[in-house]
């Protein structure tokens, strides 16, 4: 008998990787990693997951060899994974055998947090924070608690050029350690108002020297960034870029207000060797533009020519924000994935929160058996 998404359980070639279907491990911050180093919980974390049949895993976000990389931010976040030192790709690369024991694909998500790390923070509290002009944006609709907004309001220096030139490298040497390590390609966080989108944003980018100016402008970190992991690695090595429209500091902002300034700001991106766009939208139903109903990954995959991949209230009643603090329940709108599936709207699907309530998500979505129930519970653990 057939599965209305047998579709979504096709095989799909990402350069040389091939991922036994369309379902995605969507990067969670999960913090269980004391001084950067993740342990045995972690691994068997990850490959609970691959055993269950997910096409391939990106972990959680990542820091790259910068100090600044990691702190607290708007989630209080701490024992984040790093991707440097002996310790923390030791434990890796452990990581790393258990997926691929278990039959799956793993990428690691490289992250710096950017103007949304607090000072005085992270491994490295003596360090500044990394802002493109030195403010974090706009205030007013940052949904954090107000000590937070208060403190980041105070505006700080601007990266310099050979600041920006030493996160460059930091990722270069992160992309570097993970290809080593053997992991199936990279992961790169250019959302959600973190360092690389920063600079994408004009809110936070106000730069009038090369790596600032109109949306296309502004977009030349992001490329430089992903052309020195392409560098770092090999030219078939699979490279996944996130971007996303809506900020931590401003759920409702956006960097391109139509598919001619996404087209701008993408172009050099892609250019620079992405190999799929990560379109994060806090539901992938919404449209991203006036006069369509095609979704963000929609406008990547018709903009760039690259394959896509969409997430955003996947088997859930609300979007990750809403469901911390309403009531949030399983649906199964998986009818809805397959549709827009089907006019080719994006080549694969991320699911968070739903792979972090239940290991089996994919395997149950074959069968159509009940998936476990959101819990916030969840979060606190390695489920």
């Amino acid at each position: 008998m057939s599965n209305a998404i047998d579709p979504l359980l096709t095989p799909f070639a990402l350069g040389k990787l091939k991922l036994r279907n369309r379902f995605v491990m969507a990067p969670m911050t999960r913090g269980h990693s004391p001084d950067g180093i993740p342990g045995e919980n972690v691994a068997a974390y990850y490959r609970r997951r691959a055993e269950a049949d997910v096409g391939l895993v990106i972990t959680e976000g990542i820091g790259i060899d910068h100090p600044a990389a990691i702190g607290s931010g708007s989630m209080g976040e701490s024992n984040i994974p790093l991707l440097h030192g002996d310790a923390a790709l030791e434990g890796w690369r452990h990581v790393v055998d258990e997926v691929h024991q278990a039959g799956g694909l793993i990428m690691p998500q490289l992250w710096h947090m950017g103007v949304i790390r607090m000072a005085g923070t992270g491994y490295h509290p003596e360090v500044p924070s990394a802002r493109p002009s030195g403010v974090w944006g706009p205030t007013e609709k940052g949904m954090m608690p107000p000590e937070y907004l208060a403190e980041m309001a105070k505006p700080t220096a601007p990266l310099t050029d050979s600041e920006i030139g030493d996160i460059i490298a930091g990722y270069a040497r992160s992309a570097s350690n993970a290809y080593k390590l053997g992991f199936d390609g990279i992961a790169i966080h250019g959302a959600h108002g973190y360092l690389i989108d920063s600079f994408l944003w004009w809110a936070t980018n106000q730069r009038t020297d090369k790596w600032g100016g109109d949306i296309a402008r502004r977009a030349t970190f992001a490329a430089e960034v992903v052309r020195a992991v392409r560098a770092a690695t090999s030219p078939d090595f699979p490279i996944i870029f996130r971007f996303s429209q809506w900020k931590l500091q401003d759920y409702s902002s956006f960097n391109a207000a139509n598919p001619a300034e996404l087209e701008a700001m993408l172009g050099p991106i892609s250019d620079a060797g992405v190999d799929l766009f990560d379109a994060s939208t806090r539901i992938f139903s919404t449209p991203a533009f006036d006069g369509s109903d095609m979704g963000l990954a929609g406008w990547a995959k018709k903009i760039t020519g690259k394959p896509s991949m969409m997430v955003g209230g996947v088997g859930l009643s609300r979007d990750l924000q809403s469901s911390f603090a309403q009531e949030t329940h399983v649906v199964n709108n998986l009818d809805l994935v397959e549709e827009r599936f089907a006019r080719g709207e994006f080549d694969l699907v991320a699911i968070g929160r739903g792979l972090l309530m239940d290991p089996q998500w994919v395997r149950k979505a074959k069968t159509g058996e009940a998936f476990n129930p959101f819990s916030l519970a969840a979060y606190a653990t390695l489920n």
